[in-house]
């Protein structure tokens, strides 16, 4: 929970909302996935349904960002590493939403999260090049830039460049004391 959120996990009875933000071309043209169906969207629910914990290396934890008790969009903090304790947070909102500092305030509790709980030495965030606004949030998260990868990835049929920040466990508790 934040000032204004909510963060849960969510549920199947959540698809109405979680469709209304992924069939948008608006959310899709910055994720590795495009604007999707029903039935896509449907699936994608069932994932975040069952991404509650981080006990291995690949497993996420997808919450449901909720305003007065409706779904926005979702926040994820991811398990990178065990070993070396590395995470990596995510977030996508529905564009009606976006502008009113949302994505800071559950992108910082996914980091908070991520290093409180969960003891994390590293989180890291991805976006897409071309998507300025989440690049800005991530920098207002305390995150520096680390890399900025040129056509790393195909998505869509066209190449993609990719930018990667970070923090370490250190730098956020020097922040947030």
């Amino acid at each position: 929970m934040t000032d204004r959120l909510v963060l849960r996990t969510f549920s199947l009875t959540d698809i109405e909302s979680v469709w209304a933000y992924m069939r948008l071309p608006e959310v899709g043209q910055y994720m590795l996935w495009s604007a999707r169906d029903r039935e896509q969207s449907s699936e994608a629910l069932d994932r975040m349904v069952a991404e509650t914990g981080l006990e291995k290396d690949g497993d996420y934890l997808t919450l449901a960002v909720t305003v007065d008790g409706v779904v926005i969009g979702h926040a994820e903090l991811g398990l990178v590493s065990a070993e070396h304790r590395q995470g990596e947070i995510g977030y996508v909102l529905h564009p009606e939403h976006q502008g009113r500092g949302y994505a800071t305030e559950a992108g910082r509790e996914m980091v908070r999260l991520g290093f409180t709980e969960m003891n994390m030495h590293r989180i890291i965030g991805r976006c897409s090049a071309r998507n300025v606004s989440s690049a800005n949030l991530l920098r207002r998260l305390g995150m520096r830039q680390e890399a900025h990868f040129v056509e790393c990835r195909m998505v869509n049929g066209q190449w993609r460049e990719e930018l990667v920040f970070a923090m370490l466990q250190r730098e956020w508790s020097g922040q947030n004391r």
